[in-house]
């Protein structure tokens, strides 16, 4: 939304089409340009030709990511293989796509939605620091390689959010929820609009000299 509130025509993608329709919907709604794309990222030739359909890539969101917290000895490989193939296989072939797409017009921002976890460590989530730490690094290397081709790389990285999500955690476990807010020097949890912001700052043209490093969006999580 707040990238449609900024001019840009988005294309959305997700796994449900009634899910990521209904969102288009809202943007058109409210006056954007918005477009609903079926997609299972996970099935790397859908994804590669999804991507390759949109007529034109000024910015690319890398957005798509899970967690299985737990821990560390009690890993499965299930568990393992499924979040690495979200959050790092599929991430860096979404990337690598959209980075063929813009190298024709030599210039676009990507966007990775990493985490604080890029940044840090934390109980029971081994595996969700690992892959964001992956997703850290591959901000930095595709930030060389596709600088000197006009295309910046940024990566965004949130705290907990006060989403559906985190409100279904808050609800079944108020203590570990409180340990959060009680962990974040500014005193509660983000916004989703404050995420949105650093993307729209990211893809603006007033982080023009801004790539090869993540916006931190953390109230001061990882200062500590």
């Amino acid at each position: 939304m707040a990238l449609a509130e900024a001019g840009a025509e988005v294309w959305l993608a997700a796994r449900t089409r009634d899910e990521i329709e209904a969102a288009a919907s809202a943007i058109r709604g409210a006056g954007g340009k918005a477009h609903a794309v079926a997609c299972d990222v996970t099935q790397s030739s859908d994804l590669r030709k999804a991507i390759a359909a949109v007529p034109v890539l000024d910015v690319f969101v890398n957005n798509a990511g899970t967690n299985i917290p737990e821990p560390f000895v009690d890993v499965t490989d299930e568990h393992l293989d499924t979040l690495l193939n979200l959050n790092v296989r599929s991430a860096f072939i979404a990337a690598q796509a959209a980075a063929k797409k813009m190298l024709a017009s030599k210039r676009g921002v990507i966007i990775n939605m990493s985490s604080q976890m890029g940044h840090v460590g934390a109980v029971n989530r081994s595996v969700y620091c690992l892959t964001k730490h992956a997703l850290e690094g591959l901000t930095k290397a595709m930030a060389l390689e596709l600088a000197p081709h006009g295309i910046r790389v940024v990566s965004v990285a949130p705290t907990f959010i006060e989403t559906p999500m985190y409100q279904r955690m808050k609800a079944a476990k108020p203590e570990f929820a409180k340990w959060v807010e009680d962990r974040i020097p500014a005193g509660r949890v983000g916004q989703p609009e404050e995420v949105a912001a650093a993307v729209v700052f990211a893809a603006s043209s007033a982080a023009s000299l801004v790539t090869g490093t993540s916006l931190v969006v953390d109230g001061g999580w990882t200062a500590q």
